[in-house]
């Protein structure tokens, strides 16, 4: 039948380390090749003349979907029939295992004993040889002359286990790719935005993209090194609803994010959003400031200051950092001294006063509904793992008149169950 032919390919170990090498081949060119970013982006850095390895260009990215490898329909294809693969590999093949090792009978003939790996011939009873693998650890059972015990059944479920973990694995990334979302805001001190600069995004996102709430910036500062250097930046946020009121609140910085009904906020970047300044007696003027494309280290950020309303004169005002240090240069670029929070300078007619420098914060807002199965599977795969090291012994014995045939057999750690097995014999003939 048509259904036993599939079960059959899925099934082929063949298939599954093909997929595990092709799913293993695209994580890798998703890590390399960057995520998400804008076809400008692709169009500098992948040239189509020079083509990187003489065949990838922007083009070949945008029609295969490398700049977004997780939520291609081809990826999610190959996770989805390792999936089948190991779903039909467990049913027809490790469920049986463990139910064989569960089923067991007694040896009723002398001759069977001589088909097994390890097998002897001495005078005992059952009842002795029921205290001595108890005492190691062995289940026992005996019905008249007859004996079994076993060790280890925890070595046939570990497969089990493994494919399990495996699957919630591979749903976990079926989820996250079909309902996650990535976005990114810039958000000025003081400011309020909601979540709509989404870069990557799943078919079904919207419904994890929050419409009830947006993010408002109580306060953004960065602590720096005495050297000049950043230390760490914060940002004091809070989640607040569409009428203004506070939902939730906290610090976050990097590596210490803010989590709400599954969204995740991260601290990832800053800039400078923008500089208060005051003409003369004037009210307090704000301006927004932009990073500037200089060559050389470091970041900059930079506006113009009318001088005249006729906007025939006017300075320049750069700045770096939030320590409130702002440079001034003329028109012709010329450098005319830098002024601090707080100080004045004379420029003809007016004197300019920088007020503050409005630092923004870069937030990094991801939603993976799939995370929670990823670590669920992961976990298991740990124990599976361990579980799997366990050896399944077993052991057989008969009662023949004053003669005792005992023998067994185990799936790993061969060596040690054969020591354990003549220490047992050992003992036996000890007590004879």
């Amino acid at each position: 039948m048509v259904w036993r032919r599939v079960i059959k390919i899925l099934t082929d170990l063949r298939l599954a380390i093909a997929l595990l090498l092709l799913i293993a081949l695209f994580s890798i060119s998703g890590t390399v090749i960057e995520q998400g970013r804008s076809i400008g982006f692709y169009q500098t850095n992948y040239p189509e003349h020079p083509a990187l390895f003489g065949f990838l260009t922007w083009r070949v990215i945008g029609l295969l979907g490398l700049d977004h490898v997780y939520r291609t329909w081809w990826f999610l294809t190959l996770l989805v029939l390792l999936a089948a693969s190991l779903t039909a590999c467990s049913f027809t093949r490790q469920l049986p295992t463990l139910k064989a090792a569960r089923r067991w009978r007694y040896y009723e003939k002398p001759e069977t004993f001589k088909k097994l790996a390890l097998s002897a011939e001495v005078p005992t009873t059952a009842d002795q040889l029921t205290a001595l693998f108890a005492q190691r650890g062995y289940k026992t059972f005996t019905e008249g002359e007859k004996f079994y015990a076993r060790k280890g059944l925890a070595g046939r479920i570990g497969p089990i286990v493994v494919h399990i973990s495996l699957l919630l694995i591979l749903a976990g990334g079926v989820v996250g790719a079909l309902t996650g979302f990535l976005a990114q805001e810039s958000i000025p001190n003081g400011g309020v935005a909601a979540v709509r600069n989404i870069l990557d995004a799943g078919p079904f996102a919207q419904f994890q993209v929050p419409k009830d709430w947006q993010v408002q910036v109580n306060r953004f500062w960065i602590d720096y090194l005495p050297d000049g250097n950043i230390d760490q930046f914060y940002s004091d946020l809070s989640i607040v609803d569409v009428a203004g009121q506070e939902r939730d609140r906290r610090t976050i910085s990097v590596n210490h994010p803010l989590r709400y009904q599954g969204v995740t906020l991260y601290q990832t970047s800053w800039g400078i959003a923008g500089v208060q300044i005051q003409l003369n007696n004037s009210p307090i003027l704000q301006l927004p400031m932009r990073p500037l494309d200089i060559e050389g280290p470091g970041q900059f950020w930079g506006t113009w200051v009318p001088l005249k309303p006729d906007l025939s004169e006017g300075v320049s005002l750069i700045a770096r950092d939030l320590q409130g240090l702002v440079l001034l240069y003329d028109k012709s670029g010329n450098p005319l001294g830098p002024l601090r929070e707080g100080m004045g300078m004379k420029l003809g007619d007016v004197t300019l006063k920088i007020v503050k420098v409005i630092g923004s914060t870069g937030l990094q807002i991801k939603a993976d509904p799939g995370v929670p199965l990823v670590y669920l599977g992961f976990g298991l795969l740990m124990i599976g793992v361990v579980m799997s090291y366990f050896s399944h012994s077993q052991v057989w014995a008969l009662q023949v008149g004053d003669r005792c045939y005992i023998g067994g057999k185990t799936n790993r750690a061969k060596v040690m169950f054969e020591r354990e097995l003549l220490q047992v014999l050992a003992t036996l003939n000890s007590q004879e």
